[in-house]
């Protein structure tokens, strides 16, 4: 009985590994599609766009990613060191504020601060009132350029950088600091000579987090008409009808983000990073005093009344005063955007606990190698995921019409493009990157006796997994459900691509009325977006304020 028990175990690991395998090769769909069509498909309309406009974007996606990133690093970084190494006012406070901005979606600040600065806006009627002057008789920014695109994305990205730098400040050891003072550094010197090296693989993560997701905006520079990768992906795909050619211009933009990722682990290949585990007393924060303590408040001010305070205002003030919901959809809306973000939530966890416990059962190569290629989708732009998505399943929709009518004499429809399938199969690819990280997280945690005292009481795998493992690592599932919900709830290129004909969610409308001008109705949608947003920005503030060295 004991070896037949041992060979039904063994059988039940083999068969998760071999569907870890089997759900690691179904997500790298999109991306074989789009690497494929380099090779093959329209030559014609692709010669056309090389001819034209191409250059247009790489030099726009090259000047945007430069200002974004040059933006966190200088908001981001500053403000780090001073929430976790300073002490000044309002300290405590903009620990976790500077993540708020992490809640607002880049093309929902792009359209509040087009409504305050544009020319129409109250700040330049404001300014034309006191002055007496006309249109065109003084300069003011133009927020409708590339360069507002930067600012824009910058606002909203710098958290990033924040976050991680501020989670490498705080586990570095007080030694770090007392150490730089007995080689005779000032206390700034120590940041630049000893502390800000040591958080150096941190700093170039967050950086490369928020390039990625410069790279995989639409909203924001479609509304500014700044041409880059995603708005050309757009126009060809819906101007000339080709995917080919759209499925070629998002290779060239999956070239980007694969040089991205190399460019990071390049730059730290023969680097190592280490913190003392034997000395990690409370590091004692340096206490700032008149305009040094001015100054700190001020300088973590900045980023979040610019990144969220005015921009929730804005948002709450049109919503309350001027906004049109007379047409009755705004519910429909919600509903919508909720119950197709719990749906992607759900199935993006549940693979990522088939993926992380096939990998902790049996962490083989083949399998370590799955989890990592189906975790790769987080890096991509929902733009090139969705035409990689769209391709194959259009194809396949088409094969069973034909197969339908020929063989069972009915019209079945789209069953997979056109619905909601392929928006939800493009979500899981996205996002389950998040989802898994949270899980296997939550894995580690767990200790491996435990399974083999359960598998010795005759559970199974899959019981043991549901019986014990989900019950102990609750909190990191309904972290992972929450993360992924809310970052369905914000995007926006793969929903406009994908999603079923007379289907809208929040970013959707809030896009739609944003392009036609009416930002103020704009308002509520997307104050709804920023208010759920607000949820995990929470959970990451708990986290990491937990982190102090010594705490």
């Amino acid at each position: 009985m004991p070896v037949v028990s041992i060979s039904k175990s063994e059988h039940k690991v083999n068969w998760l590994a071999g569907s870890s395998i089997l759900v690691a090769l179904l997500l790298m769909l999109p991306i074989l599609v789009i690497v494929g069509f380099v090779f093959s498909g329209s030559a014609d309309v692709f010669a056309h766009l090389y001819q034209t406009v191409l250059v247009d974007y790489v030099s726009n996606s090259l000047l945007l990613m430069f200002g974004v990133g040059v933006g966190v690093l200088i908001l981001g970084i500053p403000t780090a060191w001073l929430t976790s190494v300073c002490d000044f006012p309002g300290r405590v406070f903009f620990s976790w504020a500077l993540l708020l901005p992490l809640a607002v979606p880049a093309y929902i600040i792009a359209y509040t601060y087009t409504g305050l600065l544009d020319f129409a806006g109250p700040v330049q009627t404001f300014i034309r009132e006191v002055t007496g002057l006309g249109y065109g008789e003084y300069w003011f920014f133009e927020i409708r350029s590339l360069t507002g695109a930067m600012l824009m994305l910058a606002l909203v990205l710098y958290p990033y950088v924040y976050l991680l730098s501020r989670a490498a400040f705080l586990e570095q050891s007080a030694s770090t600091l007392e150490v730089s003072r007995t080689l005779g550094y000032s206390q700034w010197q120590g940041l630049f000579r000893l502390a800000l090296p040591l958080a150096r693989p941190a700093i170039i993560a967050g950086l490369t987090l928020a390039l990625m997701e410069t790279l995989a905006d639409y909203g924001t520079v479609q509304y500014f008409g700044v041409s880059t990768f995603t708005t050309g992906i757009f126009r060809t795909f819906y101007g000339f009808g080709d995917s080919a050619a759209a499925a070629q211009l998002a290779a060239f933009l999956l070239g980007f983000v694969a040089l991205l990722v190399l460019v990071e682990k390049y730059s730290r290949r023969k680097a190592r990073y280490h913190s003392s585990s034997e000395y990690k007393a409370k590091a004692k924060l340096i206490e700032l005093s008149g305009w040094k303590a001015f100054a700190a408040f001020v300088i973590c001010l900045g980023p979040v009344l610019l990144g969220f305070i005015i921009p929730a205002s804005v948002l709450g003030y049109w919503s309350l005063t001027k906004a049109d919901l007379s047409d009755g959809s705004f519910g429909e809306l919600a509903w919508n955007s909720f119950y197709l973000a719990f749906l992607a939530a759900v199935i993006a966890v549940g693979f990522a606990l088939l993926l992380a416990y096939a990998g902790r059962l049996n962490p083989s190569k083949k399998v370590r190698l799955a989890t990592g290629v189906a975790g790769m989708g987080y890096a991509l732009p929902g733009t090139i995921i969705a035409v990689g998505v769209i391709i194959p399943f259009a194809w396949l929709d088409h094969q069973l019409i034909a197969f339908a009518k020929e063989w069972l004499g009915i019209d079945l429809g789209l069953i997979l493009s056109g619905t909601l399938v392929a928006l939800l199969f493009a979500y899981t690819v996205r996002f389950l990157a998040v989802s898994l990280g949270s899980v296997q997280s939550g894995l580690g945690k767990i200790k491996p006796s435990l399974d083999g005292a359960a598998r010795t009481l005759g559970c199974s795998p899959i019981q043991v997994l549901r019986q014990i493992h989900v019950p102990l690592m609750r909190s990191s599932v309904l972290t992972a459900l929450l993360i992924v919900f809310v970052d369905v709830l914000k995007e926006l290129p793969a929903t406009l691509i994908l999603r079923p004909f007379n289907f809208n969610t929040l970013a959707v409308r809030a896009f739609e009325l944003a392009s036609d001008e009416r930002l103020v109705d704009a308002a509520p949608a997307s104050l709804l977006i920023v208010a759920v947003g607000l949820l995990p920005v929470i959970l990451l503030s708990r986290s990491i304020s937990k982190g102090r060295a010594g705490s």
